[in-house]
């Protein structure tokens, strides 16, 4: 199944742009998942405009900053088209690869997005997102921070990555939030504990990244430490090496039975799943699958059109209790630990 018909669109949030049913992760343009072709993947951006594809996501630590450079000539030439969003919060060190530190203070947001808007080369960033939080720093003053960037006109809307349910409520009282963006697939179901009800109570818009398992849903890899490059992040998340993955493999025969069923790829069968979340928990969903392919793209995007059956979601419910190992190393920087 593939599609070069137009996607669908959704509201992000309650008053915030309309946007393409389905989003585009740009990540893996800049690293993380093995070698890049910068000319296909400038390529694939113009397919994802060509399909209705119209979220375009990065961060400023992606690549160091420069996966936010590679979009700016896209955005100069397609400025109107896109919604734009971004993110802050994640230090990063050139000198230190393994350094993850996590900034909310006012100053370092302030900053951050003065870089991004620099880096991007626009003058607004449509959708602004706080990538960690760190509990260190009351709520209220760094998302009062960003809400003050709304007030300057350097940012339209805000959104929250990775937070509780109660979190986001607090959150929300601040300054409202039309998108909250956490890891959600077949494998990873950790926020409908609390943050998906929460959004679904207050019209925040539901952005899943990651919703292939990092590709493995796909097939496209067994076991990250025979078949993936060594500078691959995958290698050091523990559900995709060792007994860990060789179990995990084993949980993906469902998918690929209702793939065949359907004339379909174990990757759209998953995000077909994701984009019925939207019924099951009566929220707007927009997943952000990354490719730097055009005909990924348009294998992702056809995901958007099909619907499965109440038996096949019945058959895929159990998946996620089943998987061996956490999503990464170290789980302190994501919503988990800090469900009550």
């Amino acid at each position: 199944m593939t599609s070069t018909t137009r996607i669908d669109t959704v509201r992000l949030g309650q008053d915030g742009p309309r946007v393409g049913i389905q989003g585009f992760g740009a990540m893996g343009i800049s690293e993380f998942y093995g070698e890049t072709d910068g000319t296909a993947a400038r390529d694939t951006l113009d397919a994802a405009l060509e399909v209705g594809v119209t979220l375009i996501d990065t961060a400023d630590i992606y690549g160091h900053g420069a996966n936010e450079e590679f979009l700016a000539p896209f955005l100069a030439a397609h400025r109107d088209e896109v919604t734009l969003a971004t993110k802050f919060g994640v230090e990063r060190r050139v000198d230190d690869p393994a350094h993850r530190g996590i900034r909310n203070d006012p100053a370092y947001i302030k900053k951050a997005a003065e870089d991004s808007l620099r880096r991007l080369g626009v003058e607004t960033i449509d959708l602004y997102y706080m990538h960690r939080r760190d509990p260190e720093v009351p709520f209220a003053e760094s998302v009062g921070a960003m809400a003050e960037l709304v007030r300057e006109g350097k940012v339209r809307h805000l959104g929250l990555s990775e937070v509780t349910g109660p979190e986001l409520r607090e959150a929300h009282a601040v300054h409202p939030i039309a998108a909250l963006q956490s890891e959600w697939s077949l494998f990873s179901r950790d926020v409908e504990r609390s943050a998906v009800g929460a959004a679904a109570e207050l019209g925040v818009t539901f952005v899943p990244y990651s919703p292939l398992g990092r590709g493995f849903l796909t097939g496209a890899f067994v076991n990250a430490t025979t078949e993936l490059s060594s500078g691959d992040y995958r290698l050091h998340q523990p559900r995709f090496t060792g007994e860990n993955a060789e179990r995990n493999a084993a949980l993906l025969d469902p998918v690929r039975k209702i793939a065949a069923a359907h004339g379909a790829t174990p990757a759209q069968i998953a995000l077909a799943w994701v984009q019925q979340r939207a019924a099951v928990h009566g929220l707007t969903v927009v997943p952000i699958p990354g490719t730097r392919k055009r005909a990924r793209l348009q294998e992702n995007v056809a995901a958007t059109r099909l619907t499965l059956t109440e038996a096949e979601l019945a058959a895929l419910e159990p998946i996620a209790g089943r998987v061996s190992g956490d999503r990464y190393p170290d789980m302190g920087a994501t919503s988990v630990g800090r469900e009550r």
